[in-house]
């Protein structure tokens, strides 16, 4: 259920569809496996604290862990974080999530 190959994230990077948003970006990249797995980036060029890449995706991992069971597909998503992340509230991560999910066509 978790994307942790960085091949992959490079693949999706390179290759994925993208779809970006006021806080995240999604990846979208088909998968060789079923179902849907996640993978969270926060970049340290942007994100110049430790402490603030792990609020990131920890804002990001928890959005998709409440509103999982509503998406579907093959696929590999990988959620990136922009610099709006850091003042925003979860909330705004998962309203921004669900857009993308609706742009991706990932949600059921």
């Amino acid at each position: 259920m978790r994307v942790s190959e960085p091949w992959v994230f490079r693949e999706a990077f390179q290759n994925g569809v993208r779809f970006p948003g006021k806080l995240i970006t999604l990846y979208r990249i088909k998968s060789g496996k079923s179902g849907l797995r996640l993978g969270v980036a926060a970049s340290k060029r942007l994100f110049g604290r430790s402490v603030d890449r792990s609020r990131a995706k920890r804002l990001m991992r928890e959005a998709w862990r409440l509103n999982y069971h509503g998406f579907s597909g093959d696929y590999d998503i990988i959620l990136s974080a922009r610099h709006l992340i850091i003042e925003a509230l979860r909330q705004d991560v998962e309203k921004d999530l669900l857009l993308l999910a609706v742009k991706a066509a990932i949600l059921k």
